[in-house]
This record gives structure tokens, C-alpha cells and sequence, in this order.
């Protein structure tokens, strides 16, 4: 239920009273950062776009200005339903049980936006790591593929761990393991209780605390438990541990304690996954990918190599063979570019993994767990090939280690495809989002496209898109969200499209993906490009206050569009409409009259679509939308489709 606003008040007392005492940590920190106020003016103004690059800049989604705005209250505020959608996916806060997350919630400009707020999945909200620490803790009990590396090894029991994780979260066994990669076992001393090397290693893995630090059956005592967490956590130099013990009494306390170790976890495994893996990527001769021969012993710790082809490089060893290069495999960290006769040779790229990250897709955790070849003992590492461009797969590991994605746009496309390959939703999702925030340019609706003053266009942004690419590949993937980003772009651009060939085949695509049409079915991307079409001309007509001349549907007859146009010798037009259109023209009161009618011979002069002078600007935007009404209608009829 929705807290009142006194109780709202007296939530925002409490709440400061535990930040002042140091019992929580202030959810929505002040910043007056220039990034920050540029995303609060991003959020009021709805540009996705914007608001897309500050938050991949890393710009912090729950700050506040000085008038305790965050930025989801001003997109809920200000009615981007979009916005507001992207900010939830991208980890902005909405707890109910919060001044803010309340707030937000009572500020929502409609009930669609404040009905998304409370369908809402808080949890994701609140810890969008929570699925990459759930992987983690479940290292300890997975089994199949065997993805550990190193034994810990007591009297009575022995733990199954992971050098890479360990050399990420603990210095001690950074260095140890620096200094002796090819160690497999590691003997505990008996002097220390299992359950206190349980507990270390539990909290290594980000699992939670329990309560009880001892079983009821065993006869040690808590005590002793937790003399020897405080040797082994000084050892081990994981000092916060001690945090998490205190913190278990108080479930908020525990919950932003675990939230903060996730996030240092996450830092320490993007520090090692940045040097060990990113940072010794080999570049190799296509043609000599199979002589790279890798022990399993190396000081990555890496059990696998992933390998993707620069573009260019099937051809390369498809292609005649190239004399041998007398300076042999060209391997190692990243060197000079080869070149040959002045051009940039295409090659592979090889980076040294962890299957224990990559099995985070269920397409490698099938690979590593059947009978493949891929998933067999070897003394050399395993080559596996992904197919798509190095960058991309850079992107892919960046999120299997790290749970961070930074995709520009060039590459959003490819990574679709790939994360759909890799059965990453998530990634997929991620895709989708970049593509329809940072593909969708200026989507400020006052900028008309269709406005054109004496001839001269009015200047847009292009954006560096191929539409057909998206709307295929949101068919062929079934991305609802780029099916809808897709056609909302064509609409708002339709006087670009219309007269394509392309535009043509693509509608007639669409039709064909019904395997049994009738003559009463419509065609669904054409009725998306018109929605989206009406949507664009009446948030203009609203705008300019005629949105009486519009139906229900939001459609203004052609009779309409025509009246406005006969204006003549500057005299005012008046028309009254009716809920079945014009039903003629009426010089009474509460009609709507055209604002600003150009005077023949003066600058400014409104021209329409098929290139004729408009009075005004209403009576051009009446015209150019019937204008692409029939537009659409032609291509039908030449299409010989009914829709």
C-alpha cells in the first residue's frame, strides 16, 4: 500500500535520523556533479539517447539534487514512461519502504507509469548483481563441468576452489599463487576449526552469513569458530569480514553490508579480468591459430581460450596461401599491427579464460559438460571459436566477469546475435535497450521532420542506423522491444522511407510472415508505423493546442486537412468538428483558428510533402500527415495487400 504524505514525512525523518547515527548508508547521496545535472536535465526533457551515454559513462543513477530530485522521480514526474523503464533495467533504486522509492511512486504523472513502479521487480531494482554473485556462490556446489583448480585440504574435509577467484579477493593468495601457478593443493592446519575455514570461504564466494556460526551437533564452541575466522581473516587480509559477522542481527544492515561486498567483489574480479585476461590477449596469423600451444600451468590461471576473427580474416585463410613470415607466430600481449603493402592484415584474436565464468551461458556450460572436445583433459588449452568480431566478444566477457555492459552502438546488432547464440537474455535485453535508446537520435517530437520554410529543409541529426537491419533482426530474434523501437523510428521518419524500394519489400515481408492470410487480417508493422505516425502528429497537434480537431483515434480528415490549406488573404479559418469529422465551416465562437498565416512575398513561407505553400504551420502538419496516409495506401495498392 502507498504510504500517505504525512507518513511519507515521517519516513524521510526516520530515515535521516539512521544516516546521521551510521546505522545506513545514505541510499541517494547528494551530488552536484555537471554529469549528474546533465542527467537530471536528460530525465526532464525524456532524451533517451542522453541518458543512455551517462549512464554507460557511469554516472550514478541514485544521486540527488539539492532538492532531493533523483532521476526516476523526474522521469515518473515528468510522464517518460520509457525513461522511467530504462532507469528500473539499469539498477535505479524504487523501494516502497523508502522516503524515495514512496515518493516516486506518489509524483507518477499517470497510472500507466505509476503502475509500472509497483509491478516492478524491487529486488532486481535495488541489486542488479544479484544473479552474477548467485553464480558465484554456486561455484562451491557445482560439480558438472568441473570448472575448480585447486584443492584446499583438511583431515576431515576438503574444498574444491577456484585460483582466479581466489587470487582476485584475497592479496595473501594473490601473491601466493603468483609465485606458484601450477599449485594444486593447499593444506589447512589442523589448529583452525573446519567451520571457520567454511565460513571464510563461504564469504569468498559472497555467500550469506548464517546466524548460527556452529551446528548443534558439533563440539566446537562459537568461540572458538570465531578465533579462528580472526586468524585466517588477517592472513588472508579480508578485514571486512568481521562487518559481515556483526551485521547478521539486523536484515537492512546485513542487506547493504552483502550489497557493498558484491560490489567490492565485482571491482576485485573486473581488476584481475582487465590484467589477466583483456590485458595478455594474444593477436595471431589466422592460419597459425592451431600451432599456439598453451599449458594449463600459467599465471592467468586460465583453463580455455576463446578466439574471435578480426573482419577480414575468414577470407585471409580461405584465401592463397601467403608466403611464411620469418619472424614465426606473431603472439603476445598486443604488439604493432602487421601490415602488408601498407594494408592492416586481419587476424585472431586469443584471450585465456575461466570456464567457471563462462559457463554463465547455458551454450558453454553444454559444451564443458558433454562429451565434446572441448570439454576433455588436455595438457594444452583448448581453442573455442565465437563467432563474431573481437570487440563484441570483449563486450560478452566483460558481462560474463563483471555483469557490466558498454555497448556503443556499432556493435549492437552483432551483440544481439551473439547473446542470443550464447542464450544470455539478459545480454540480449541489454542489446536491445542500446540499440532502441542510442539509435533513436533526437526523438524530441517538436522537431518536425516534415517542416521546410522557402524550400530549405530543416537540418536533422542522422543517426548512424540501419533500420532494416533492426526490424529483421527483431524478427528473426523475437525482440518485441525492437519491433516497436523499429517502427516508431520509421514513423517519425516515414517521408525518408516511403518512396524506398526496401520499404516496399519490407512490407510485404511483413505480410508474409502470416502463413495463412485472410482478407481481413491486417499487416502488423504497418499498423505499428501508423499508431506511431498518429502518435507523432497529434503530441504536435496537442502541443499547439488542436488536439479538439482530432477523432478518437487521433486522425484528422482528409476534409480537415483541406480546410485548413484554403486559407486565403490572411482571413482566419474556423472549423467545427464533430466526433465523425468536418462537418463544416462555422465563424462562431470556440472554433479553432490558424496561428501565424504567412503573408505571400514575406520570409518563412510553410511548404508541405508534395512541395505546395501552406498557410501556417497547422494547416501544413494537417496536410503532410494525409499525405503519408496515402502514401501508405499507395504502396498497399501496389503491393495489391489490403491492410
Amino acid at each position: 500500500m502507498v504510504l500517505r504524505k504525512h507518513e511519507l514525512e515521517a519516513k524521510l525523518k526516520d530515515d535521516i535520523e539512521l544516516v546521521k547515527s551510521g546505522v545506513l548508508r545514505d541510499e541517494n547521496p547528494l551530488d552536484t556533479s555537471d554529469e549528474f545535472n546533465e542527467l537530471l536535465e536528460a530525465c526532464r526533457k525524456g532524451n533517451l539517447k542522453r541518458v543512455q551515454e551517462l549512464i554507460s559513462a557511469g554516472v550514478n543513477l541514485n544521486g540527488k539534487d539539492k532538492f532531493d530530485y533523483t532521476p526516476l522521480i523526474l522521469a515518473s514526474l515528468c510522464g517518460h514512461y520509457e525513461l522511467v523503464e530504462l532507469l528500473l533495467e539499469s539498477g535505479a533504486l524504487a523501494e516502497r519502504d523508502t522516503f524515495q522509492g514512496e515518493r516516486c511512486i506518489y509524483n507518477a504523472l499517470n497510472d500507466k507509469i505509476r503502475n509500472l513502479l509497483l509491478k516492478y521487480d524491487y529486488s532486481k531494482s535495488t541489486d542488479p548483481l544479484q544473479p552474477w554473485a548467485a553464480h558465484i556462490t554456486s561455484l562451491l556446489s557445482r560439480h558438472v563441468p568441473k570448472t575448480s583448480d585447486i584443492v584446499l585440504q583438511e583431515a576431515s574435509e576438503s574444498f574444491e576452489l577456484h585460483k582466479f577467484l581466489l587470487s582476485a579477493r584475497s592479496p595473501y593468495f594473490q601473491r601466493k599463487l603468483a609465485e606458484a601457478p601450477e599449485t594444486a593443493t593447499w593444506k589447512l592446519p589442523h589448529s583452525i576449526p573446519i567451520e571457520a575455514f567454511r565460513l571464510v570461504i563461504r564469504y569468498l564466494y559472497l555467500g550469506d552469513i548464517p546466524r548460527e556460526l556452529v551446528d548443534t551437533r558439533s563440539t566446537t564452541t562459537e568461540e572458538d569458530v570465531l578465533t579462528g575466522v580472526d586468524k585466517i581473516s588477517k592472513q588472508l587480509e579480508i578485514e571486512k569480514l568481521w562487518e559481515a559477522i556483526l551485521s547478521g542481527d539486523d536484515r537492512r544492515l546485513a542487506r547493504q553490508r552483502h550489497q557493498d561486498e558484491v560490489n567490492r567483489a565485482q571491482q576485485q574480479i573486473e581488476g584481475f579480468f582487465r590484467d589477466k585476461v583483456l590485458g595478455h590477449k594474444m593477436f595471431v596469423d589466422p592460419r597459425k591459430v592451431d600451432e599456439v600451444k598453451w599449458p594449463r600451468d600459467n599465471s592467468m590461471f586460465a583453463d580455455c581460450l576463446l578466439r574471435a576473427d578480426e573482419e577480414g580474416a575468414d577470407e585471409e585463410t580461405d584465401g592463397e596461401e601467403h608466403p611464411q613470415e620469418s619472424n614465426g607466430i606473431p603472439i603476445g600481449p598486443a604488439g604493432q599491427l602487421q601490415e602488408q603493402n601498407g594494408v592492416k592484415k586481419p587476424r585472431s584474436v586469443l584471450y585465456p579464460v575461466h570456464k567457471a565464468m563462462l559457463i554463465r551461458s547455458p551454450y558453454f556450460e553444454t559444451m564443458f559438460s558433454s562429451s565434446f572436445r572441448e570439454a576433455q583433459q588436455s595438457d594444452n588449452l583448448h581453442v573455442v571459436k565465437v563467432d563474431c568480431l573481437p570487440e563484441v566478444l570483449e563486450i560478452v566477457l566483460t558481462f560474463l566477469y563483471t555483469e557490466r555492459v558498454e555497448c556503443p552502438l556499432e556493435y549492437g546488432l552483432d551483440l544481439l546475435y551473439v547473446s542470443d547464440m550464447l542464450f544470455l537474455d539478459k545480454l540480449k535485453t541489454k542489446a536491445a535497450v542500446a540499440i532502441s535508446t542510442l539509435g533513436s537520435g533526437n526523438n524530441n517530437i517538436l522537431i518536425d521532420r516534415t517542416r521546410t520554410q522557402d524550400g530549405n529543409e530543416v537540418e536533422v541529426e542522422v543517426e548512424p542506423i540501419n533500420v532494416y537491419d533492426v526490424i529483421h533482426a527483431a524478427w528473426n530474434l523475437r525482440v518485441q522491444r525492437l519491433e516497436e523501437f523499429a517502427a516508431r523510428y520509421l514513423a517519425y521518419r516515414l517521408e525518408d522511407y516511403i518512396d524506398e524500394e526496401e520499404f516496399a519489400d519490407l512490407i510485404k515481408e511483413s505480410a508474409a510472415r502470416l502463413k495463412t492470410r485472410e482478407e481481413t487480417d491486417t499487416i502488423e508493422l504497418l499498423d505499428d508505423i501508423r499508431y506511431y505516425l498518429s502518435e507523432r502528429f497529434r503530441l504536435r497537434f496537442e502541443d499547439a493546442g488542436l488536439d479538439d480537431m482530432l477523432d478518437e483515434e487521433g486522425e484528422i480528415s482528409a476534409e480537415a486537412a483541406e480546410a485548413l490549406a484554403s486559407h486565403s488573404n490572411g482571413i482566419m479559418a474556423s472549423v467545427d468538428i464533430s466526433q465523425d469529422g468536418l462537418q463544416g465551416a462555422q465563424p462562431e465562437s470556440g472554433t479553432v483558428k490558424a496561428a501565424a498565416p504567412a503573408i505571400e512575398g514575406r520570409e518563412g513561407v510553410m511548404r508541405t510533402l508534395d512541395g505546395k505553400v501552406a498557410e501556417d504551420e497547422f494547416a501544413s502538419d494537417a496536410i503532410n500527415y494525409q499525405i503519408l496516409l496515402r502514401k501508405i495506401d499507395n504502396v498497399l495498392e501496389k503491393l495489391k495487400l489490403d491492410a
